[in-house]
């Protein structure tokens, strides 16, 4: 038998394997298939997941592991904020150690344990970059030559400006009011970039922020390869960063910014040297569930409530008493 977890950053919910643990890592095209059973809510269990965080034993020198990010749709994504904050917390218990850095697609990554946002409400702080503002990194094209920061595109949605910024996930972001906020145009958006259009060809992420106040942001995420996610770290990242490059007055570099989200709440500081950008992402690693099943299971993505035991933590309590301390900062993020 191995351990499957149920973990989540925010309410964006992941299931973590550690293919160090297996007799025979899985192959990428059996990662792809039991991403799409376990994560899908009629076919996996406890109403499925955003995806599958893949943790993999590393060459690199001072890296404790390889986070791989496997969307429910079996695409796989090059970074994972939230995710990687979750299999930061597995790694330092596996461990003992709370610094260290986890290899991802793109960048060896720091990471560190911090004090716990609440009791039982573990919390970790990760790096999120390279940043990059290029066109080729997204890609995008029709929209310049250039980096797009804080332009209108009628095309996409009258009246909204628009910046584009790679973490190394794409994203497209807009800083809207309430009415946008709760209306269907981050939805109707999302959509259409993530299928067939002449701008992103390999899709993007699309986020619309509310700015709240000083260094305050709600930020709400249509995700590629996901759809609406509670939350999305590298979105509330690439929010953050754009906040403090595009709103300088009420968000600053090298200061502890609040994002709420529809899951709960994270911080995150903007950094800058020379040319070099970098954040750092802060909130919880909540492990829900422990999840036991048979090896041969996870190769032939046949994850069910029959085929697996599992057992709840009490981390879920916990957390949801911390989020119900927040304030209501938006209709949208009203926990449902």
């Amino acid at each position: 038998m191995v351990q499957l977890r149920k973990v989540h950053g925010s309410e964006n919910h992941f299931f973590l394997l550690d293919q160090s643990t297996l007799n025979q890592p899985l192959t990428d095209s059996e990662l792809t298939a039991l991403a799409q059973q376990v994560t899908n809510p009629k076919t996996g269990i406890l109403d499925g997941a955003d995806g599958i965080l893949v943790v993999n034993s590393s060459d690199h020198d001072n890296v404790l592991g390889q986070m791989r990010v496997i969307n429910a749709d079996g695409s796989e994504a090059s970074m994972c904020g939230n995710g990687l904050r979750t299999v930061s917390r597995y790694l330092a218990e596996k461990h003992h150690t709370n610094q260290f850095k986890v290899e991802t697609l793109t960048a060896d990554l720091q990471v560190s344990r911090q004090n716990d946002l609440a009791p039982e409400v573990p919390a970790f702080s990760v790096e999120i970059s390279p940043v990059r503002f290029k066109p080729a990194d997204f890609p995008f094209a029709n929209l310049g030559d250039g980096a797009l920061i804080d332009q209108p595109i009628p095309a996409f949605v009258p009246g909204l400006n628009f910046t584009a910024i790679a973490v190394p996930n794409p994203h497209l972001i807009s800083f809207v009011d309430e009415n946008t906020m709760n209306s269907d145009a981050l939805g109707e958006l999302g959509a259409r970039l993530n299928g067939a259009n002449d701008y992103f060809p390999d899709g993007v992420n699309v986020s619309f922020a509310q700015i709240l106040g000083q260094n305050q942001l709600f930020v709400r995420t249509y995700e590629r390869g996901v759809g609406f996610t509670n939350a999305c770290g590298t979105g509330m990242s690439a929010t953050s960063l754009a906040f403090a490059m595009t709103h300088p007055n009420v968000g600053q570099f090298d200061q502890t910014i609040t994002v709420y989200n529809p899951g709960g709440m994270v911080k995150t500081q903007v950094h800058q040297e020379g040319d070099r950008y970098w954040i750092d992402l802060i909130g919880n690693a909540t492990q829900t569930h422990l999840i036991n099943v048979d090896e041969s299971e996870l190769h032939h993505a046949n994850v069910t409530t029959e085929t697996a035991s599992i057992q709840q933590t009490t981390e879920e309590a916990a957390y949801q008493q911390f989020v119900d301390q927040l304030p209501k900062v938006s209709a949208i993020a009203v926990k449902k």
